[in-house]
């Protein structure tokens, strides 16, 4: 019986091996690059990770969605799952966060952000409200302009100066580093692409949901009291 068992997996996983590998194949046509492929939460359904987004395609490969697959527990609470299937990416760039921490840490947030952006500004200027409110804060850079910008070759310097939080403050308030080219930055701005982010801040939950735009403090805790 062990033996039948097995060989019917070995089968199962060779389907899906094949099925992905036409998967693979039609989305490199459309340009589609850095692909991992596994199984979805919606039977007959993959789930594609890709430098370019999350994708679902049927497992003949024939059919492909875009968009945000979006999980309603018994609650109404609702999950972002295509975001969730980023979530792991994060890890990966932990190290290179500018961190503010709460000192009484209720809630952490990623937040997307651009030096040069009005509302990330103003975002900053109050961050003693959101550590206030028990929020952590932990910056990555996403340079509206591009990765082969000026202003990404100056998030670029406060993200390798030794003190980065510090110079990244100056830089929010005017005291702008000279740019150099860029590496950190690069990683940052894929994954941000990854998310299908357009503009900053975006504020993305531990839960995966991203809120776009400017969120006061006092209201991004209640949100999250909420949501999370």
């Amino acid at each position: 019986m062990k033996k039948i068992i097995t060989m019917l997996s070995l089968v199962l996983t060779t389907f899906a091996i094949a099925d992905d590998a036409v998967i693979e194949k039609k989305l490199a046509k459309l340009n589609v690059h850095n692909m991992h492929i596994s199984a979805a939460p919606i039977a007959g359904l993959r789930t594609i990770v890709s430098d370019e987004g999350v994708f679902y395609a049927s497992e003949d490969g024939n059919y492909f969605l875009q968009g945000t697959l979006i999980k309603i527990d018994d609650n109404g609470k609702m999950r972002d799952l295509s975001n969730v299937a980023l979530l792991d990416k994060l890890k990966a760039v932990e190290e290179k966060m500018i961190v503010f921490p709460a000192k009484e840490e209720k809630y952490v947030v990623t937040v997307f952000t651009d030096i040069s952006c009005y509302y990330c500004r103003k975002f900053h200027h109050e961050i003693k409200d959101y550590n206030d409110q028990g929020i952590t804060i932990r910056y990555l850079a996403f340079p509206r302009e591009g990765v082969d910008s000026e202003i990404a070759q100056q998030m670029e310097a406060v993200w390798q100066s030794e003190d980065r939080n510090r110079a990244f403050t100056d830089a929010i308030n005017d005291s702008i580093p000279k740019g150099v080219p860029t590496d950190t930055i690069k990683k940052h701005y894929v994954l941000g692409n990854q998310f299908g982010i357009h503009g900053t801040p975006a504020i993305l939950l531990t839960n995966g949901e991203m809120m776009p735009g400017y969120v006061a403090a006092k209201d991004l805790r209640k949100i999250l009291e909420t949501r999370l």
